[in-house]
């Protein structure tokens, strides 16, 4: 440990500026009091939790909470304070919302609704649909490339940035598993693994616009390139999972990253002949107008569809968009590089 906070002093210092937002409903004290009681009786209202040691009399049930829970159910690690966390911020936002109150965030997520036990079930459904989407757009690069195009004499494919596109689509597949996990159960270590895997996707887009919008093809290069870009990466993830957990400086940082890619590739599409450029304006404005989403946050409509689900749904059709221009960006630089050979 005392390694990882040596290795992460720079990283430190640039937190310095890093907020954690306090939530309001935290502070409530009618929510407050209404937790302390449903762990002790395990009850709000007439809702009752199976993870408390508590029937609706008030009378111990016979033996611990996860023995009375289905075996493929315990992974959630829902607990008593979990479920009294929840039926208070129900119960609370109900009585909000009679009294003309906008809802606020409770211990720092948006009042969703539950479904069969998964915390955002939107936000669920949609990251598994890119994930899906990811990994139909890198198996259709993969048949396109390996099957479609022709070869080089030493059977390598002519277009340079074959293996840097399958190493994206393990970040993104990777990236968007950990998201359906985290959106179902929100504890520290799905929520780790989901920013962390988030942070490593978006270094590893980043290096990948770097050398393809530069046309960086020689392995030193690309290696010197890279490698700053990786200890940054590196260090920010180790500082977030070793350190502190900082939101705002992560936000900061993923913003940062995922500007910085758009404005490169908006560079690039705008002066080169690329025949798929429309593709990328369209990934590029689409995606910037989706960044918008994670910027401007609201409440979720009727307990399920909040702003950060919103840009979950927008990013399905342009990741088809995106593949669609990878594809034709194998096939161009191919036909390109065999004109040039002969």
């Amino acid at each position: 440990m005392a390694r990882c906070h040596l290795l992460l002093f720079l990283a430190a210092l640039s937190s310095i500026f890093g907020l954690l937002h306090a939530s309001a409903g935290d502070a409530d004290p009618i929510y407050s009091a209404c937790v302390d009681q449903c762990e002790k009786t395990g009850c709000v209202g007439d809702e009752c939790s199976q993870h408390c040691n508590f029937t609706s009399g008030g009378v111990p049930v016979d033996g611990p909470w996860y023995l009375q829970e289905p075996l493929y159910l315990r992974w959630k690690q829902w607990d008593c304070l979990s479920d009294c966390r929840y039926h208070c911020m129900l119960a609370r936002e109900k009585e909000r919302k009679k009294a003309g109150l906008k809802p606020v965030k409770y211990h720092g997520k948006w009042p969703f609704q539950r479904a069969n036990g998964i915390q955002e079930p939107v936000s669920v459904a949609l990251s598994a649909l890119n994930l899906a989407m990811q990994f139909h757009g890198w198996v259709s690069f993969f048949i396109f490339v390996n099957y479609k195009l022709p070869f080089r004499p030493n059977r390598k494919p002519f277009y340079e940035y074959t293996g840097l596109w399958h190493i994206y689509a393990i970040f993104a597949m990777n990236s968007w598993f950990w998201s359906v996990v985290f959106h179902s159960r929100d504890v520290d270590l799905t929520e780790k693994l989901d920013y962390s895997s988030a942070v490593a996707l978006l270094g590893f887009s980043l290096i990948l616009a770097v050398l393809r919008v530069f046309s960086v093809t020689a392995e030193a290069a690309r290696v010197m390139v890279s490698a700053p870009l990786v200890a940054f990466v590196t260090t920010h993830i180790l500082y977030l999972n070793c350190y502190q957990l900082d939101y705002g400086l992560n936000m900061k940082v993923c913003l940062g990253m995922g500007i910085l890619q758009l404005i490169l590739w908006a560079v690039w599409a705008g002066v080169t002949r690329h025949p798929s450029r429309w593709k990328l304006w369209v990934v590029v404005i689409g995606g910037a107008l989706a960044a918008l989403l994670e910027i401007y946050d609201f409440p979720p409509y009727r307990g399920f569809v909040d702003a950060h689900a919103l840009w979950h749904a927008t990013t399905i059709p342009l990741t088809y968009l995106w593949w669609s221009f990878v594809r034709d960006d194998s096939e161009f630089r191919t036909t390109t590089l065999i004109k040039k050979a002969k």
